[in-house]
């Protein structure tokens, strides 16, 4: 593809989503930022979830991990099902009910301060990594099809990416992002069924025969009901579920987005449309990466070591056309964008709430000390994006979910415990117990094989889980103790 062509069109593609952004930013304040004003109409939230879950590693790690593990991730997406609506009939509600600008603030009500502290960090700390991951792969992506050609460094290529998010970020926050994920969902969507389109088109084959030559290959399978490996159905279908649960439902993020409803019925309605669409649109992603391990198998191309790169590869290798080079760049910049620009106003949201307590100071002073929270997790973003690059070695969405595990696990069990039982805990300890599970459950994690002949996969988010459950157990007290 043409370097100076890629760049038109990017430069272009962020035109745009500046100028939505001087539109939707007239005017706000640190509300809109927070909460939209809790005016955002709910079929604009739902279809721009899609982009936010979806992700620039959806993009490219589901099509390319068809060739090593078929249709299985679709087991997950099954599972999520149920975890989804866990959180429209159980988290939402409850957000919902306390008002809540950050979901962290329940666990000080129901625990104490340092269950809430605990519970807020690790989310800072799982959206960091998870968000920055996600947008390592795309960065890679416009380094190969454009940066590179221009002699710019990589870490060059990072900076004007992250400063791109600020930009059209850090005056309007979630009111701006309600329409311009809007805006980069259907870009990412647009790309991911005109590719199919361009491939079958290459491959001479119609609608019909498209999904019977899909159907007839080994790429197809969807269920495992070998018990031994990582993607036994049960194992991903029960994983899934809960990966919904923490990676939505406690995920300030994405409910960051459901919170600006006007009311829970419009915010159910909202989270229906989003699985229907969302399962949609997962099984297409899907069927892409069997069309292009077809295409490569009838035209003698060898695949890539790294299996992250066989779609852009043949994306950006001219052989569908410039159609499919220019959707892909603007598909892998909407998914990574949709997902990078809500995760920056996410954590600005939750540690200028959660951390340094924004709502008891006057509009000015908020106005100053958001700002500089947003700039710092800017350059945080950078560090952890370069981190990455050192440390890269599997599909990235695998990496993800792992690191997820770890992360979100501590949260699942404070939840848990907060939801489903009437305990009180000793709250100075929470802090303790919610780092040591993680260590806990990655020893196990590295052992299981050896020692129990079990390989753990998405399912170690469970063991982290109830391993804070059985610690919060140990604190539990008859009633909270006196101030």
């Amino acid at each position: 593809m043409n370097a100076y062509l890629a760049l038109f069109i990017l430069i272009g593609y962020f035109a745009v989503l500046v100028a939505v952004s001087f539109y939707t930013s007239r005017g706000a304040d640190t509300n809109a930022f927070f909460t939209a004003n809790k005016q955002s109409p709910w079929y604009l939230v739902a279809f721009g979830m899609i982009g936010t879950s979806l992700s620039g590693v959806t993009f490219i790690s589901v099509p390319g991990n068809v060739n090593t593990s078929q249709f299985t991730y679709f087991q997950v997406i099954l599972g999520y099902l149920v975890g989804y609506f866990v959180i429209a009939n159980v988290l939402m509600p409850m957000y919902y009910k306390m008002n809540l600008i950050s979901i962290y603030t329940y666990l000080e009500r129901r625990f104490g301060f340092w269950s809430y502290k605990t519970g807020a960090g690790f989310f800072l700390v799982s959206r960091t990594v998870g968000s920055a991951g996600r947008m390592f792969i795309a960065v890679q992506v416009l380094q190969l099809a454009i940066f590179d050609r221009f002699g710019i460094p990589f870490e060059a290529t990072v900076v004007f990416a992250i400063l791109l998010i600020w930009i059209y970020t850090f005056k309007g926050g979630v009111k701006t992002i309600i329409i311009t994920d809007t805006l980069q969902t259907f870009f990412l969507v647009t790309a991911v069924f005109l590719t199919v389109f361009l491939i079958a088109k290459q491959l001479n084959l119609n609608f019909s025969e498209l999904w019977t030559t899909v159907q007839s290959t080994s790429y197809s399978k969807i269920f495992v009901w070998d018990w031994a490996p990582k993607n036994n159905f049960f194992k991903d279908f029960i994983s899934g579920a809960f990966i919904a649960i923490v990676m939505t439902g406690l995920d300030q993020d994405l409910m960051q987005k459901n919170l600006t409803c006007k009311n829970i019925g419009e915010a159910k309605k909202n989270m229906l449309w989003f699985c229907v669409v969302l399962v949609i649109v997962n099984f297409a992603f899907l069927n892409l990466g069997a069309l292009l391990l077809i295409y490569s198998q009838q035209m003698g191309i060898q695949l890539p070591a790294k299996s992250d790169d066989i779609y852009p590869m043949l994306a950006l290798g001219n052989h569908f056309g410039i159609v499919a080079a220019i959707t892909f760049l603007l598909g892998i910049t909407a998914a990574t964008y949709a997902s990078s620009d809500s995760a920056l106003t996410a954590l600005t949201t939750s540690f200028c709430i959660d951390f340094l307590n924004i709502e008891k100071y006057a509009e000015k002073d908020r106005e100053r000390i958001k700002t500089r929270v947003h700039i710092m997790f800017s350059v945080l973003f950078l560090l952890v994006i370069m981190l990455f690059r050192q440390l890269n070695s599997q599909a990235m969405i695998r990496t993800i979910f792992d690191l997820a595990g770890y992360t979100y696990g501590p949260l699942l069990g404070l939840y848990a415990v907060g939801l489903y039982t009437k305990w009180h805990v000793r709250d100075s300890y929470v802090p303790v117990v919610c780092l040591v599970s993680p260590l806990l459950t990655y020893l196990i994690v590295t052992n299981s094989e050896g020692l129990f002949g079990y390989t753990f996969g998405f399912e170690k988010l469970l063991l982290n889980g109830f391993i804070t459950l059985v610690g919060l157990a140990l604190l539990r007290q008859p009633k909270p103790l006196a101030a």
